[in-house]
């Protein structure tokens, strides 16, 4: 493909006033970490005079492993090895933006980013062959790259991309440039270690706890323990007393203590004695929530997300029709490093070094809670120690700002314990759905409905999104009233929790529809997100409607998935590499596929029960993703899909009582452990198309697929996660 600089803008929506994509545009603020002297064709490449290659990665690396994955996709147009590149977390800057800003989340980096930063990689490639032609006064077909060497082909000269630096920086930025032939790739397709393993096990990556500074000094806060609960009274005095305390006060969240150590901070806030406010939750508990949720169900006008044919006529016309109610809980994230984030407050100027999913609107609510004007904020990203969304919301990052503020000139750490972590979370939601199916007289699936009963994700996110997306020359304050306005204006629809609902078969009358209902409980983005209830209900319920049509769960879903070759084809794989059928004795099968992120995942999940306890001895997953940049990085994380999955599939979830949580801990909300798990395979299929996401479509079709192995196996029909049988 043969590309100009101007048509590389034009396509990334440079030109037209469209999104700021891999350049920096005249007036624009410089991108930040610049090297004096260096070669720098777009906002994500460097190439220094001493021949280093710096790529300036601007999505946060949580174990996904996009550090990998988009280092290698611009590196193979540059033509270097990646190994050799120096990978930089980027700061805030309008050309990093993609989709949702510099949000990293809906496994969309390496899809978003394949087109940039191949093209990227490719413009400075075509810049320095330009460079090392006008040096060597030869045209520039006569010179050719590889391995971060251009060769002239006449004479046989080589120079380092660093030699060129000087000459390409003068070079016109506005040359035609040529995409590489698949067939051509070297390092893209190709497994190969992890480049940030080296640093990871060495101990030499930096993860936000990592963080230390000359003088820091480290928060804790405590905070209400219901929601939306308030600090009537506490012993400020004496906490202000105890060894080790530098300052205690009242924040907006409830009260932080700040001390020389997390220790120190952490002994205060146990001797710190609060009388709370509990606030509008009170007496709120999880049984009330369900009865609400299902109230949901008999809501007269959800919004209709899906209406397709005419499901009315079609049951009423029925041969066989089957309805049943699925509900899915609460579920936190529990990301391996607790929520942390490092200020430094200097006058009217924020540092941050933060492990955020979201930079430029960490950015924003920093500037939100201090007054501080965003250009006056700088945010150094830092490695994550798991998000799945929860980092994604940057409150953590707003309280240690806003400590700092206090205490200006000194580097103040916030750190969240385990109990802060699983308390203060923004939750997966909570759902409630009510499903209908209808056979007609040859047992042909007719008719399908199924309604989502949950509170809304995009409500709660709307402040902060506002806040991010608008100019900065709009007061903080109006754009959170803004955003907050526009959560208020969505009351019957989010298409975050109700997605993966519109099922893919070819069923000629389909309805789906959703009813909002809001109890007050944070929630937010959570692995995988509406797909992660949604297809545990709707690839459930497909089971079920082909034990009604008396028929095979596979071939049934193969009658409706004609018109879907690539849901087909990972069906096909994962039934091929299970042996459906032909489980050993005492093993039983379940089967679901599901696409999400533009990614299809079939899974077969193989179990042995005893009684009502139960073991998942093998999960079998088939994956498209379109073309695998790294397969090792694919497997692993559809590795890590079925543990996340399996953990809320099986284990306790987050209940409330007296309008908070009650879990506090890895002992009463548990995970997975390595003794747990079952044997996993991951088969790929061979694809040419664009990579799409793989850090969350191994999820959703585990759950189900795992109820309809315990059917199998039992007879019983299990619609509400957690899977407890009988």
């Amino acid at each position: 493909m043969k590309l100009s600089r101007r048509g590389f803008l034009i396509g990334a929506g440079l030109v037209g006033g469209g999104l700021v994509i891999g350049f920096r545009l005249k007036g624009s603020a410089p991108v930040p970490g610049v090297r004096e002297g260096s070669f720098q064709p777009n906002a994500y490449l460097q190439i220094t005079p001493d021949d280093n290659v710096i790529f300036q990665m601007a999505r946060a690396e949580m174990g996904q492993g996009v550090y990998h994955g988009m280092t290698t996709i611009i590196a193979e147009e540059l033509d270097i090895d990646p190994a050799r590149v120096e990978v930089e977390l980027a700061g805030v800057h309008p050309g990093f933006a993609l989709a949702m800003g510099q949000l990293t989340g809906g496994s969309m980096s390496v899809a978003m980013g394949w087109e940039p930063l191949r093209n990227a990689g490719a413009l400075a490639r075509a810049l320095l062959v330009a460079a090392a032609a006008s040096r060597w006064g030869v045209d520039r077909d006569r010179v050719e790259t590889e391995d971060g060497v251009v060769s002239n082909r006449n004479t046989g000269e080589k120079l380092r991309y660093g030699d060129l630096v000087e000459d390409a920086r003068a070079m016109d930025p506005d040359v035609d440039f040529v995409l590489k032939d698949p067939a051509d790739f070297r390092w893209i397709g190709r497994e190969a270690p992890r480049i940030d393993g080296y640093l990871k096990s060495t101990g030499k990556a930096i993860f936000g706890m990592d963080v230390s500074l000359p003088g820091l000094k480290t928060a804790v806060v405590l905070r209400p323990p219901q929601f939306g609960g308030q600090v009537r009274s506490w012993n400020a005095d004496t906490v202000r007393e105890l060894p080790g305390v530098i300052q205690a006060f009242e924040i907006h969240t409830g009260i932080a203590i700040v001390a020389d150590s997390y220790w120190e901070a952490r002994q205060a806030a146990g001797n710190t004695h609060v009388e709370w406010d509990k606030g509008p939750l009170a007496g709120l508990d999880s049984e009330k929530i369900r009865k609400e949720l299902l109230q949901g169900l008999e809501a007269p006008e959800p919004h209709e997300v899906v209406d397709e044919g005419d499901t009315a006529t079609a049951f009423a016309g029925a041969r066989q029709l089957l309805d049943a109610v699925y509900m899915a809980p609460f579920l936190p994230h529990s990301t391996m490093e607790p929520q942390n984030a490092t200020a430094l407050v200097r006058g009217e100027s924020c540092e941050m070094w933060v492990p955020s999913q979201a930079p430029d609107m960490t950015r924003a609510v920093v500037a939100f809670f201090t007054g501080l004007r965003q250009e006056a904020i700088t945010i150094h990203s830092t490695l994550l120690g798991g998000g799945f969304g929860r980092r994604g919301y940057v409150d953590f990052a707003g309280e240690a700002a806003v400590i700092a503020q206090k205490i200006p000139d000194v580097p103040i750490k916030v750190i969240w314990s385990r109990e802060d972590d699983m308390q203060h979370d923004y939750y997966r939601p909570a759902s409630c759905h009510g499903i209908k199916g209808a056979l007609d007289a040859d047992g042909r699936l007719v008719a399908w409905e199924h309604r989502v009963v949950s509170s809304s994700i995009f409500k709660g996110l709307a402040p902060n999104m506002a806040m991010t997306a608008l100019p900065a020359f709009v007061p903080s304050r109006m754009a959170e009233s803004i955003g907050r306005s526009a959560g208020d204006l969505i009351d019957q629809w989010d298409p975050m929790t109700s997605e993966g609902a519109h099922i893919p078969y070819a069923v000629p009358n389909i309805k789906v529809s959703q009813v909002l209902s809001e109890q007050g409980i944070p929630v937010g983005f959570w692995r995988s997100v509406g797909n992660s209830h949604t297809a545990f209900v709707a690839e459930s319920f497909m089971d079920e409607m082909a034990h009604a049509a008396l028929a095979d769960p596979v071939k049934f879903r193969r009658t409706y998935l004609t018109d879907k070759p690539r849901h087909l084809a990972v069906l096909n794989l994962a039934v091929e590499k299970s042996g459906w059928g032909n489980a050993p004795p005492g093993r039983y099968q379940g089967v679901a596929v599901h696409e999400c992120f533009r990614s299809f995942v079939a899974m077969v999940v193989e179990v042995t029960v005893s009684g009502s306890d139960y073991a998942v001895e093998r999960v079998v997953a088939a994956v498209d993703c379109g073309l695998a940049v790294n397969p090792n990085i694919v497997r692993a994380q559809v590795e890590s899909s079925i543990v996340y999955g399996l953990t809320a599939a099986i284990k306790d979830p987050i209940t409330i009582e007296d309008g908070a949580v009650r879990q506090s801990n890895f002992h009463d909300a548990p995970v997975l452990r390595i003794n747990e798990a079952p044997r996993m395979e991951v088969y790929i299929v061979d694809s040419v198309e664009a990579p799409t996401g793989i850090g969350e479509p191994g999820l959703p079709p585990l759950a189900p697929a795992l109820a309809n192995a315990l059917f199998a196996a039992t007879g019983q029909r299990l619609r509400e996660l957690p899977l407890r049988l009988a």
